[in-house]
């Protein structure tokens, strides 16, 4: 049946008025149903037939459809807006509110001027509150703080709802002072302000000032305890946060949540599993939030079996329909070393695939050193309608600079640009200074980054020097150390990098020196660990570490790899690096253990014959570590995946996926 026959009649009589009194039910009930563009354009036509397209309530309950409730529907409210006569103040803070959550916030200023500037609308408190939000989502103080002004000009300033509004502005954009003058001034807060002061102090860093107000409260409700539970995660005050969700009278999905994902941001891998496994016993259903979160920590640990498992309860419970669980999966699935896993988990997408599923994909094989499957399946993402955003081309040219694909990565790399008009970043910059450093072309790097519209930062230039270390390029190394020395002259790990340049190529006198510099300037080496799943349990190894246990067996069973390493396979430590001015077996007993040898070693003490090891390293692996891999995996038949700083390497059969390009 036509919309028209059942939407709206043709008046033949009667007043305007009072047929919108009759149709506005039915009208309204019909625009909710819209969930897309295309209907709705479908009642804005017989709006505009009827002649009731310049009604003011009709016209306002269409803006707000098309502004607010459907997705990718602001340009068309936005015209709307235009071609309407004399807009209200609904209308007008309409448009703000939308504005001030699109990705383009601050733009939610230009209609709160227009209606300034009206002879006969006049902003309410919902007009500024929207407009503070867009300033806090856009984090810019200055116009936050003219619009304070002029709240109070009109009254509004100690309004609640825009006070509260006033209190988020001035923490969004790191201004406490201010926040805690609003807060003091408000003659009655509610409950919702003061949550709004404890976010605002954690927002600019002020743990203590977040207790204290926190501690002040005369009521708190659930939110005021996740909200102390989210700012002592963030500022990485575990112990706090633990402490506060032990005190909690009532726990929500969202204080789960908050921990699990509180804990995987700041590294605490196991306790976060804990609480995921806690979450279950205590009957809790998970959320979106809380999945993803676990997930994370699995990505980031490595925990390839505890992220199967959390695949089938996914699957089991229904979460699979979730974009962004699935989006997790591919992430988890790809960083644990499971890319084929992945990719189905990717192909089984029946709907919803986002760009950021499509860029996770293609990040999952970059990182894998699968270049030209990336690069493929960036072609099908163009061919299925997807648009690719900053964050794919990062991603597709750390594909090609991993892969060695230097001519690809530049054309990428045009494309981008010229194609698609997105201007290129200091990451952007950054992937081809990195894609033409691995490939050994150290000078055009160089010239590259002279050239740079942009001014490059510490993170270019070290890059540079890590290309230079890889490679060997002394001049080219001091000269880039010299730039870093400006920038960032304590950074430890470019002193480092320089000594492994002089190191490599016998410059002792230039190590000893370097050494000194750090040791007076009380420079810290970054120290490399390495961590590895055993039945569910992730195991931690750090070079030089307290013996214990665990340690122990570790070293017992890599001093036996390593004598049938030299007696089966001729294998000597790759010593070159290592400082002078210690014996020959003492830099034999350095190299051997470094702690990815040592969770190497402990898989195979361990693991039932034959089972994949997986370790996951802070650090770029060393060359002596990459050959005693390939020899394991040969001599005793195991394949071996160790996911460095930067990419994969699958050990298998004495080879290495990298094909010794990393």
């Amino acid at each position: 049946m036509p919309l028209m026959s059942y939407f709206i009649p043709t008046p033949s009589s009667g007043t305007e008025e009072a047929m919108s009194n009759t149709l506005e039910p039915r009208w309204v009930s019909l625009l909710s149903k819209c969930s897309s563009l295309k209907p709705t354009k479908q009642i804005h036509t017989h709006l505009y037939v009827t002649g009731l397209h310049t009604h003011p309530l009709f016209f306002g309950k269409l803006l707000l459809h098309c502004a607010v409730t459907i997705s990718d529907a602001l340009h068309y409210a936005l015209r709307l807006f235009q071609h309407f006569p004399n807009p209200d103040t609904f209308m007008y803070n309409t448009l703000i509110r939308a504005l001030a959550l699109s990705s383009t916030p601050l733009s939610s200023l230009q209609p709160f001027i227009q209606m300034r500037r009206h002879p006969t609308v006049f902003p309410d408190s919902f007009s500024f509150a929207f407009a503070l939000k867009g300033v806090a989502n856009g984090g810019s103080l200055k116009p936050g703080t003219q619009l304070h002004c002029q709240a109070f000009r009109h009254g509004f300033d100690t309004h609640v709802f825009v006070g509260t509004t006033l209190i988020s502005m001035y923490g969004e954009c790191g201004d406490s002072e201010s926040a805690r003058r609003v807060f003091d001034e408000m003659p009655e807060p509610n409950v919702v302000t003061w949550n709004a002061a404890v976010t605002a102090c954690f927002r600019c860093g002020d743990v203590a000032g977040a207790r204290g107000v926190f501690g002040r409260m005369p009521v708190r409700n659930l939110t005021s305890w996740n909200v102390m539970l989210a700012g002592y995660t963030k500022a990485g005050e575990l112990g706090l946060a633990r402490r506060v969700f032990s005190e909690m009278p009532l726990k929500d999905d969202v204080s789960w949540s908050t921990m699990i994902v509180g804990l995987a941001h700041n590294g605490s891998f196991d306790q976060a599993f804990g609480f995921f496994r806690e979450l279950l016993r205590e009957g809790i259903r998970p959320n979106e939030v809380s999945l993803t979160g676990v997930l994370s920590a699995c990505a980031q640990a490595g925990a390839s079996e505890f992220g199967k498992i959390l695949h089938g309860f996914m699957e089991k419970s229904g979460f699979l329909y979730i974009s962004s669980v699935n989006n997790a999966l591919i992430d988890t699935y790809s960083k644990c070393g499971n890319v084929a896993m992945a990719q189905l988990v990717f192909r089984n997408m029946s709907v919803g695939r986002s760009i950021v599923s499509w860029t996770s994909i293609i990040a999952g094989l970059a990182m894998h050193g699968h270049g030209e499957e990336a690069l493929q399946l960036f072609h099908e993402m163009e061919e299925s309608g997807v648009r690719p955003d900053g964050i794919t081309f990062i991603s597709l040219l750390y594909a090609c600079s991993h892969s060695g694909l230097v001519e690809q990565g530049c054309e990428i790399f045009s494309k981008m640009k010229n194609l698609y008009g997105i201007e290129p970043t200091i990451e952007h910059y950054g992937c081809m200074v990195d894609l033409y450093g691995r490939a050994a072309r150290l000078h055009k790097a160089y010239e590259f980054i002279c050239q740079m519209p942009i001014s490059p930062n510490a993170v270019i230039w070290r890059t540079l020097l890590g290309a230079c270390s890889i490679h060997g390029n002394i001049e080219l190394a001091e000269l880039v150390k010299a730039r870093l020395a400006e920038m960032d002259p304590n950074n430890s790990g470019d002193h480092v990098l320089l000594s492994n340049v002089y190191a490599v190529a016998g410059k002792w006198k230039d190590v000893v020196s370097i050494r000194r510099t750090m040791t007076e300037q009380s420079m810290v080496k970054t120290p490399g660990w390495s961590m590895i799943e055993i039945n569910k349990v992730m195991y931690g190894f750090v070079a030089g570490e307290k013996p214990n246990e665990v340690t122990e067996e570790a070293h017992d069973k890599l001093r036996e790899i390593m004598l049938r390493l030299r007696a089966e396979a001729g294998y000597a430590p790759q010593v070159r690096g290592v400082l002078h001015d210690i014996e020959e077996e003492e830099k034999e007993d350095s190299v051997s253990k470094h702690s990815e040898k040592l969770a190497a070693a402990f898989g195979i003490a361990k693991l039932p014959k034959g089972k994949q090891l997986r370790i996951v390293k802070n650090l770029r692996v060393c060359g002596d570590c990459h050959t005693v891999m390939k020899l394991i995996s040969k001599f005793y038949q195991v394949e071996i995946i160790v996911r460095d700083r930067s990419r994969f390497h699958l050990f298998k059969d004495g080879l290495c996926s990298c094909r010794d390009y990393w």
